[in-house]
């Protein structure tokens, strides 16, 4: 097995890919990162966390708070500051790419199979579930009856869509984006995490 590996994980909402993902992590002696990234890139760029966490998978997030009252900074030197939507993207990918450079990683989401696309030795996968198991989950996580777990499914993935599909170029959750796609419900999450672990042996050899 390639000591430099590199597992980035993309998900639907409640399928339990950030479980997987961090199982995947254990598996293989990988570092972790979700939304560590966001931590990672305010401290690369000087920024404060809360603009990468606002603008965490969301793309337009900067379009609306453009017209808003920032603090300490006037709409004449906002791009200025490195506030832009590109901007805030750029400093993230730089910090994945910083990542991965110095221990082999698990990425969950945030466009890192396209970051880190040139990696040698990547692998690529997106994990889904049966519509049903999501909702499930998605309403014991957030105590909410079912209609308003969809509802929140929706929205989410919404979100994530638009901001994969807007910087990579590609299609979020299209098996043509990524080395496995597996859904979670057939196998469960062990089970799951296994059979990518099987592929991943297989494919790093």
């Amino acid at each position: 097995m390639n000591n430099n590996l590199i597992i980035s994980v993309g998900r639907q909402l409640g399928s339990g890919g950030r479980i997987v993902a961090k199982m995947l992590a254990d598996e293989f002696g990988c570092k972790f990162y979700d939304r560590e990234v966001l931590n990672l890139a305010a401290k690369e760029s000087g920024f404060s966390e809360e603009f990468f966490e606002q603008n965490d998978e969301r793309k337009g997030f900067l379009d609306q708070i453009f017209h808003m009252h920032v603090p300490f900074i006037s709409d004449s030197s906002f791009y200025d500051n490195g506030l832009s939507q590109e901007n805030l993207f750029r400093l993230q990918s730089e910090a994945i790419r910083k990542a991965a450079e110095e221990s082999p990683c698990v990425f969950v989401g945030r466009c890192a199979d396209y970051v880190l696309r040139d990696h040698k030795n990547i692998v690529t996968v997106f994990i889904t579930a049966d519509l049903d198991d999501r909702i499930a989950n998605v309403q014991r996580l957030n105590d909410c009856s079912p209609e308003e777990a969809r509802k929140i499914i929706s929205n989410k993935e919404e979100s994530r869509s638009s901001y994969y599909n807007y910087y990579t170029g590609k299609t979020w959750g299209s098996s043509a984006s990524y080395d496995l796609c597996v859904n979670s419900s057939r196998l469960g999450l062990e089970g799951t995490k296994q059979f990518i672990a099987d592929f991943i042996r297989k494919v790093q050899k």
